[in-house]
């Protein structure tokens, strides 16, 4: 039922385009909140800056979000979902270094996370200070923001329902009010010329500064395709009609405005309050600020889906991943619900106001942006594109992107050092964890496992072996049948020989696509050594113990194999034997062998393991029925050690 709700949704509809607008758009959709008030700060109003800037930020929406993400990047779902780490999962397999950008744009995603929440939902309260001269809004972004943190533990299904018809409100209003102010200067309307987007480009001063302040309009772009499995392309693509042109009518009407004032400063006013009636301005704060909410809403749970693939695919720390309703993609990761939190409070802190913030804002996301360019040229190279398109795709977009990040560098100083701080954090966990994975895998030996079958099956029937378990349980990083860890080999023979009537081997495979649950059977002795291969998508939950638990009773079910206890009451009574997980834990005891670059990945892979669900809990298995050993990697040899006997 779930699956058939879903791809209704995904489906060309008008519940589909609402659901679109409630959580596709947020972040996007609140940046006249803040853009035009970043450009015109500080300076004079300037006729032809106003038409200049007017004009960039029409073609930078045009450009960068309609043509790059709506019309190309949407074409690289995987199996219907969208995003950075999905993207990446389409193309890994043309090089290894592309786990690098994969890892910056997931880093830099994390880290607007951060301040998306702040900036919005500051630039939306900070109206109440037009007819209230000295309100302090601090207080109340604060009581916002942490309200909204706090409920995410609960689940956000209920208020999910009404994100879209609030942000149909959010988008007419913004139309309207847009609309009507054009009126006022209707020579505003010449910026749908190019030639004026490039004019202010070459000719004007500060150039670089006005690039970095119109990069915020485009900010949310890649919601648009993260978001991509919850609605669909069609219903994006549709709504995104509505949307652009809702964007366009309020930055025009904004525009209007500041032509009516030009030669003057906007000081502490709001080009995008400016526009209302001053009746309506409480009315559109209250607006403004659901808005706000719901985007710093949709780049949370983004956050939350994305930590949960890059555990799946193994470059984030494992972690506690709630499910606090049935709604499909409905999850809850406390641990990133307090780092985006704490983040959150720096960010307040540090900049108390949204015109400080807009100094911090866009750095860190445009390397998310370049980061996609570089994935989708490979894989347009995968889809076999002609190779003239894919140049021309990748000399556009990095030309701009590149253009836009010179324009942000500015901001380093000014603010852009925190949130590359806090994404540079992110990348080195990320990192980290990958590369420590990586190390120690080189040390992981494999052996036959068929030249054991001979002494398994007879260990099975050695009754002068006490049993450990009925039915003995182990997990295998091993993806050839015929291998497995030499470790586990040494568990089962040599540490504390393991008596069972059944052996178990569970491996499992982590899909480049986001949805799947499928596994395959291979005896390998029958009736006493079975392996089990999990294929899992890297968005599903790895509930090892109840998956296993689950194919075991369909393969009694099948009689395939028999889990009835081979001690003698027991078995007179047709007792189901007793199941026993053996985890290995392997480490690594020896770090002077290394590198200095991996010895420090490893320091840092240590410290991250504290903080790390252990490996029971990170396969979702029941504590109660694990065996945890501990296994040394690289064992020291002892060729250096020299000793001498007394007699």
């Amino acid at each position: 039922m779930a699956t058939d709700h879903q791809h209704s949704i995904n489906r060309l509809s008008a519940g589909g385009l609402l659901v679109a607008l409630g959580i596709i758009f947020g972040d996007i959709g609140t940046s006249p909140l803040y853009v035009f008030k970043a450009i015109f700060n500080k300076g004079t109003i300037d006729s032809n800056l106003v038409i200049g800037s007017i004009s960039c930020v029409f073609w930078t929406l045009t450009l960068q979000t309609t043509i790059k993400y709506v019309i190309i990047t949407l074409n690289a779902d995987n199996k219907g979902e969208g995003g950075i780490l999905s993207l990446y999962s389409l193309v890994k397999r043309k090089a290894k270094w592309l786990i690098i950008p994969a890892i910056i744009g997931a880093s830099t995603l994390l880290a607007d996370g951060m301040i998306t929440p702040a900036i919005t939902i500051s630039s939306a309260v900070e109206g109440l200070a037009i007819q209230n001269p000295g309100f302090p809004t601090v207080p109340v972004v604060i009581a916002i923001i942490s309200l909204l943190f706090l409920i995410q533990r609960f689940g956000t299904s209920i208020v999910g329902r009404i994100f879209g018809p609030l942000m149909f409100i959010w988008f007419s209003t913004i139309a309207f009010l847009g609309f009507r102010y054009i009126d006022n200067a209707p020579q505003v309307l010449k910026a749908i010329n190019p030639y004026y987007a490039i004019e202010t480009l070459v000719n004007y001063p500060n150039a670089l500064f006005i690039i970095g302040a119109i990069f915020l309009c485009t900010t949310g772009a890649e919601a648009l395709y993260s978001d991509m499995g919850h609605c669909g392309k069609a219903n994006i693509r549709i709504s995104w009609i509505f949307v652009k042109l809702s964007l366009i009518l309020n930055y025009f009407g904004q525009g209007a405005w500041l032509l009516l004032h030009e030669g003057g400063q906007i000081g502490d006013t709001n080009p995008f309050y400016a526009i209302m009636p001053d009746w309506f301005v409480i009315y559109g704060v209250t607006i403004a600020t659901i808005a706000a909410i719901i985007a710093s809403q949709a780049m949370i749970s983004g956050s939350f889906t994305l930590i949960s693939e890059a555990v799946k695919l193994n470059i984030w720390p494992k972690v506690a991943i709630r499910y606090p309703s049935n709604q499909k993609g409905q999850l809850y990761v406390p641990s990133i619900n307090l780092i985006l939190f704490a983040g959150c409070m720096l960010i307040i802190f540090v900049f108390r106001e949204s015109s400080n913030m807009e100094a911090a804002y866009g750095l860190a996301i445009n390397l998310t942006f370049i980061t996609t360019t570089i994935l989708m040229c490979f894989f347009m190279l995968r889809k076999h594109i002609n190779k003239i398109w894919i140049i021309l795709f990748a000399l556009v977009f990095f030309s701009i992107e590149i253009t836009f990040l010179l324009g942000n560098m500015i901001k380093l100083e000014h603010g852009g050092w925190l949130t590359l701080l806090l994404a540079s954090s992110v990348f080195i966990v990320m990192f980290c964890w990958y590369g420590a994975r990586k190390i120690k895998n080189r040390y992981v030996r494999f052996v036959d496992i068929k030249q054991y079958y001979p002494l398994i099956a007879e260990l099975s029937d050695d009754i002068s072996v006490p049993t450990f378990a009925s039915q003995l349980v182990y997990l295998t990083s091993a993806n050839n049948k015929e291998e497995i860890e030499a470790k586990v080999m040494y568990s089962i023979i040599n540490k504390k020989p393991k008596r069972a009537d059944v052996y178990w081997i569970v491996h499992v495979d982590v899909m480049d696509t986001p949805h799947a649950r499928d596994y395959l059977v291979t005896q390998l002795i029958p009736g006493k050594l079975v392996r089990i291969d999990f294929k899992l998508g890297f968005r599903e939950e790895q509930r090892i113990s109840l998956l296993f638990r689950k194919v075991v009773e369909d393969m009694v079910n099948k009689g395939e194999i028999d889990i009835t206890s081979h001690c003698k009451t027991l078995n007179k009574y047709k007792v189901t034997g007793d199941f026993n997980f053996v985890v290995l834990e392997k480490i690594f005891s020896k770090t002077s062998e290394l590198s200095w670059g991996n010895r420090i990945i490893m320091e840092i892979y240590k410290l991250l393991k504290h903080f790390s669900l252990s490996e029971e809990k990170g396969f979702g298995l029941d504590s109660s029925f694990v065996t945890l050993e501990r296994v040394p990697l690289n064992i020291p040899n002892t060729d250096d050690i020299q000793l001498r006997r007394l007699k």
